[in-house]
């Protein structure tokens, strides 16, 4: 696990627990979250104790669970660990929240080795992020990333959204402070991160490490 947070309002409809897992092989160029990359910089997290903290954040009631990385298909038995665990406590439980997830992977290729496992997702963004590509679609990185419906309740949810432009929202990314560093959660447009560590250095707050770089 890189990390988790609650609530996520930037990367899927309404009030989220974002989860990102650790690790990704596959390195887009002009990647944000260059810190997701390495397998092995954190230490490790058992599926339970992930349910468990999820369990511990929807006391205050959320919509749905947001899966990003790193690449989560790089853990894919673990990950499928996970989509079992959030499909039994959503059953057992009688809660309707939705299961984004995010993939650098082509769909094909997530199609041909994982199908089981879309199958328990409502809806999936896949295909690596391109930097020469345009800032479109909600949610979306770039162009050729599309939002994938994948159960009746992701038609649902999502059906409004699969064409939504970037800036159909309010707003693009969320601020967090945790564990003494300020992370930043969401789809920034092209120069939207640069503008802010700009502003940020013009009322004295400097970057000192910074996961686009």
């Amino acid at each position: 696990l890189n990390k988790a947070h609650y609530p996520v309002t930037v990367l899927g409809p309404g009030r989220r627990i974002g989860i990102w897992l650790q690790g990704c092989r596959i390195a887009c160029k002009g990647c944000l979250s260059r810190d997701t990359w390495p397998t092995q910089p954190h230490p490790p997290l058992t599926v339970a104790q992930l349910l468990a903290w999820c369990q511990s954040m929807a006391t205050e009631g959320f919509d749905g669970v947001t899966i990003s990385g790193g690449e989560p298909f790089d853990q894919a038995r673990a990950l499928n660990h996970f989509l079992d665990a959030l499909h039994h406590w959503r059953h057992q439980a009688g809660l309707s929240f939705d299961i984004l997830c995010y993939s650098g992977y082509p769909l094909k290729t997530l199609q041909a080795k994982y199908p089981s496992m879309l199958a328990k997702l409502d809806a999936l963004i896949p295909e690596p992020f391109i930097e020469a590509q345009a800032f479109t679609h909600l949610w979306r990185g770039s162009a050729n990333q599309p939002l994938v419906l994948l159960s009746a309740r992701g038609q649902a949810r999502y059906a409004e959204f699969v064409e939504a432009p970037a800036d159909s929202r309010n707003k693009r990314i969320q601020t967090m402070i945790q564990d003494g560093k300020v992370w930043y959660v969401g789809i920034p447009a092209r120069g939207d991160l640069e503008a802010l560590e700009n502003a940020c250095a013009e009322r004295g707050v400097a970057f000192s490490q910074a996961s686009w770089r």
